[in-house]
């Protein structure tokens, strides 16, 4: 009955379902911004990143 006591696996299935709560918040984000980065929406990824840069002061 001493293998009822032992709670050696618990600390690795915690872990297991730590990274697998990461993992799918992951994946959710990249569902939501998918239409942003595609090429066949209305938005531009590439031109809004460059207005960014283009607006950020230079340093000096």
């Amino acid at each position: 009955m001493s293998f009822l006591k032992d709670e050696g696996g618990q600390g690795a299935a915690e872990y297991i379902l730590l990274f697998g709560g990461v993992i799918v918040i992951a994946i959710a984000a990249l569902l939501i911004y998918r239409a942003y980065f595609s090429s066949n929406s209305g938005l531009n990824a590439a031109s809004d990143i460059n207005n960014v840069r283009g607006n950020i002061p230079a340093n000096g």
